[in-house]
């Protein structure tokens, strides 16, 4: 699939970086960014080609690698089902057949026309209209739509609507609980609203951020025996 995703330029990060004050918090975040930054460079995130699809990316990938996702979107395209209007009128044993590669397919079917439903009713079918509407209302719209979570939903709004949501995920958590920034007492929205309200608001920084965080812990920060030793965010 290709990249969406432009590539985040340096200097409209420091113009950010510049612009954001001298809050302790904020350079604190930042300074985790270029360690990141510097040492990974660019990730071009999130792969697809229209708002949809990296829609239907952010449903398909939960609880899956993104490989399987690939191949689940892949045959979607094939079947010329990779569409709103032909995911609605699709039967829904047809549509889980059709992501079968995703795994727990027919209860990710099940999701994606409850996706598909919300943009029916609420946006006339179209991404274009969803991502023209109030961020807010928009993202309790998403986390109204049985089986998409805060997480998905922030995916959708960064990665298909362009819009300033930052994504917290798994990867997020563990690097920032080994380096004692927080504790296990942290839940999703206490751990999202400490990026928003520390940085600037800007598609470009929290794509770029996200995905940072995502290739530090699938490099160093894994689950068992991580590589502390050579991490970027480790203290030498």
């Amino acid at each position: 699939m290709k990249q969406r995703q432009k590539k985040c330029k340096r200097t409209h990060i420091e113009e950010l970086e510049a612009r954001s004050g001298s809050s302790g918090s904020s350079e604190f975040l930042f300074s985790l960014f270029w360690k990141l930054y510097d040492f990974f460079g660019p990730q071009y995130w999130w792969p697809g080609e229209t708002p949809f699809e990296i829609a239907v990316g952010a449903i398909l990938t939960q609880n899956t690698a993104w490989k399987n996702v690939e191949k689940a979107i892949s045959i979607l395209k094939a079947s010329n089902s990779l569409s709103p209007s032909a995911i609605w009128n699709m039967p829904e044993k047809e549509l889980a057949a059709l992501i079968r590669p995703a795994g727990y397919y027919n209860i990710k079917a099940g999701r994606l026309r409850n996706f598909v439903a919300l943009l029916q009713e609420q946006f006339q079918g179209s991404m274009t209209r969803m991502a023209e509407s109030d961020d807010m209302v928009v993202r309790e719209y998403l986390l109204g739509v049985r089986g998409i979570g805060p997480e998905t939903a922030d995916s959708i709004l960064l990665y298909a609507l362009g819009k300033p949501s930052f994504v917290i995920d798994a990867y997020t958590f563990r690097i920032l609980e080994r380096h004692d920034i927080i504790d296990e007492s942290w839940d999703y929205h206490m751990l999202r609203d400490f990026f928003m309200e520390n940085l600037p608001g800007d598609v470009c920084l929290f794509n770029e951020f996200h995905a940072l965080f995502v290739a530090a812990g699938k490099t160093f920060c894994k689950p068992r025996r991580p590589a502390c030793d050579n991490c970027p965010l480790s203290e030498k």
